[in-house]
């Protein structure tokens, strides 16, 4: 299948108009988890798979990153302004909470990207759509670490809970309270293994990173959690705040191994001023 006839799908032809038949019938039968649709649908990105187009409510298909126009039309477009053949899916990491699944992904899209992608389902079916997007960075960070390299295994589901409010603790205080003297208490010592491509492993590494932050005037602010969502040993904070002054999104992914943070990945995104908005659900509507 090729992106054009995707795009079609997309855009609103006759096949298209059938897919919440075929999810609601079909799909039940096959018992495809709703992590397994999010995958597939991320993947037809890059292989036209016309199927995964079934797995998304066509009639009612909310839209929450901003470049892109509202419902599957908007999809479509942003799909079809893509360079032939120049767009790359490598989902990294995938998780289930609920109506949710949030993905973690190495992509070519108009440019190397590493993303993360949240998707809200309904009755088997994605209704809801947000994300956060930056530049693939061209090198490794200071301990030889890449934006998504790292474990991937998720153990620990009967931890979920405890984990989710783990990682709600830790954002409140630390990064939105700032109350930096209580740091090591979510930390086995310096035991902290960091993705960022800008920071050190360990406790010693985000405090250097942190102080060379204060030297430059350079201020990571964060205001409010919109969402903590997790699996076993992986918690995803979603986050509003600014960068160096700029409006900015946050997503934060946390690994947690017995009761501490162990490791670290994120996506910052600046928002886009409204006059530049594709859509009005807002970058963090109905989270």
């Amino acid at each position: 299948m090729n992106k054009p006839l995707l795009v079609s799908l997309l855009l609103g032809t006759s096949l298209l108009s059938g897919c919440a038949n075929f999810s609601t019938e079909s799909e039940s039968k096959m018992n495809i988890s709703n992590k397994a649709k999010a995958v597939a649908l991320l993947n037809a990105i890059e292989t036209g798979d016309n199927k995964a187009i079934s797995y998304v409510n066509a009639s009612s298909y909310t839209q929450h990153n901003l470049a892109v126009a509202d419902g599957l039309a908007g999809f479509g477009e942003v799909l079809q302004a893509l360079p032939k053949g120049s767009a790359k899916v490598s989902v990294i990491r995938a998780f289930e909470d609920g109506d949710y699944v949030f993905t973690h992904t190495d992509y070519n899209f108009f440019g190397p990207k590493v993303g993360f992608d949240l998707f809200r389902f309904d009755n088997g079916q994605i209704v809801e759509h947000w994300d956060n997007l930056a530049e693939k960075a061209a090198t490794a960070n200071p301990s030889d670490r890449t934006q998504l390299d790292g474990t991937t295994e998720v153990v620990d589901l009967e931890k979920t809970e405890q984990n989710k409010d783990l990682v709600a603790d830790f954002v409140q205080t630390i990064l939105v309270n700032a109350e930096y003297d209580k740091l090591a208490q979510y930390f086995d010592g310096d035991n902290y293994l960091q993705h960022n491509s800008a920071i050190a492993d360990g406790l010693s590494g985000l405090g250097n990173a942190i102080e060379a932050m204060a030297q430059h005037g350079i201020a990571m602010e964060y205001y409010k959690t919109y969402k903590i969502l997790g699996e076993g040993n992986f918690v995803l904070a979603i986050s509003e705040g600014k960068f160096a002054g700029e409006p900015t999104s946050y997503y934060d992914l946390f690994r947690i191994e017995n009761g501490k943070i162990a490791e670290h990945w994120d996506v910052m995104e600046t928002i886009l001023p409204k006059e530049q908005w594709k859509n009005n659900n807002g970058k963090f509507g109905n989270l």
